[in-house]
């Protein structure tokens, strides 16, 4: 069993197609924005992206999550926007499978704009796509279209997982 980091870029429906996906596997769910400290979730929510720097620590604490499951699968949603991000979240287990979930930068300033109680801004969509790296041929993972229902996109991922 490999672990799952469902990625892309803010209002791409990480975290609601994560935890369909970690239900529907029966696995353990982790949300990576409950591991910001407060210090970014406060840049994030005055409207200043992150730098490396920032998501650093950020990373490496889900990077940690992965590897205390090294001998069960978990679905953990994170932007993973860059393939070094990626790479560091694959540091305790290289088979990381991730799930890119992709759409077109309106749609996703469209559902950002939409919900309520989210520190993460609408402004900050554009810096979102201007970072992100789609995953390579060598990755271990898929690109899903983040406008179908939950429902096919969970079942696209299961089709594809090792």
């Amino acid at each position: 069993m490999v672990p799952i980091v469902v990625m892309g870029v803010s209002g791409c429906g990480k975290s609601t197609v994560g935890k369909a996906l970690a239900e529907r596997l029966d696995v353990p769910y982790g949300e990576a924005d409950d591991f910001h400290p407060a210090a970014n979730v406060a840049k994030m929510h005055a409207g200043v992206p992150l730098n490396d720097d920032d998501r650093k620590p950020w990373l490496e604490l889900i990077a940690e999550q992965i590897g205390s499951a090294a001998d069960s699968r978990l679905v953990i949603s994170c932007s993973a926007l860059k393939r070094a991000y990626r790479d560091v979240l694959r540091g305790p287990d290289p088979s990381v499978f991730f799930v890119h979930l992709v759409l077109t930068p309106e749609v996703a300033l469209a559902r950002v704009r939409a919900r309520s109680g989210h520190f993460m801004p609408g402004t900050l969509v554009e810096s979102q796509f201007a970072t992100l790296e789609p995953l390579e041929p060598d990755e271990n993972g898929v690109a899903v279209d983040a406008t179908l229902p939950v429902d096919q996109i969970v079942e696209k991922v299961l089709s594809r997982l090792p």
